[in-house]
């Protein structure tokens, strides 16, 4: 293999490689779903009616529990809820709790700009941007179908990026169609 075929191949593998990144990081993986303030979720504990609630995280990203009082959960995921109730619970009021938590409820995403029907939206799993422009009464004449921003919080910065209507909208995110000059 020569100097230049060698270049080229590692040249085609780190495009590989960065196109293969760049997708995942939009791609959603709703076990590693960290909540936040607007999330409603479901805390069940079998065989404990008096435990099992159905509550919405606070601005400040606490729920109020019983027994416990007000717990901070922004930022965890499913699966930590369900193991900080659990190990919360056994001992001084259970033996051993089983705990089943879910999202029942996600934070809106909101779409403003060039739609005709601008505001928050509820989200559903599976939501591209598309989709959501269509919830907000589609692109207006003077709407760039192109310059399509989303400003998303990233471990607690956030980014604004421009998208591919293909791509997934997440709760809490900032869909914003810019108007086209052309």
């Amino acid at each position: 293999m020569t100097g230049f075929s060698r270049f080229l191949a590692g040249f085609l593998w780190l495009a590989i490689v960065l196109a293969a990144g760049a997708r995942a990081e939009d791609t959603v993986s709703y076990s590693t779903y960290r909540l936040n303030a607007g999330d409603m979720v479901s805390i069940n504990v079998f065989g404990e009616e008096d435990l099992s609630v159905e509550t919405r995280l606070t601005d400040a990203g606490t729920i109020s529990y019983p027994f416990l009082g007000e717990v901070r959960v922004k930022g965890l995921t499913v699966g930590q809820l369900e193991n900080l109730v659990t190990s919360k619970l056994k001992g001084d009021y259970l033996i051993d709790p089983k705990v089943n938590v879910t999202i029942t409820e996600y934070r809106k995403f909101f779409v403003r700009g060039e739609v005709k029907d601008p505001g928050g939206f509820s989200f559903e799993p599976g939501l591209s941007l598309e989709k959501a422009i269509a919830l907000a009464g589609g692109f207006t004449e003077r709407a760039s179908r192109k310059q399509v921003a989303v400003t998303r919080e990233v471990n607690g910065t956030k980014k604004t990026v421009t998208m591919n209507l293909d791509r997934p909208v997440m709760p809490g995110d900032i869909v914003n169609v810019k108007e086209s000059f052309f």
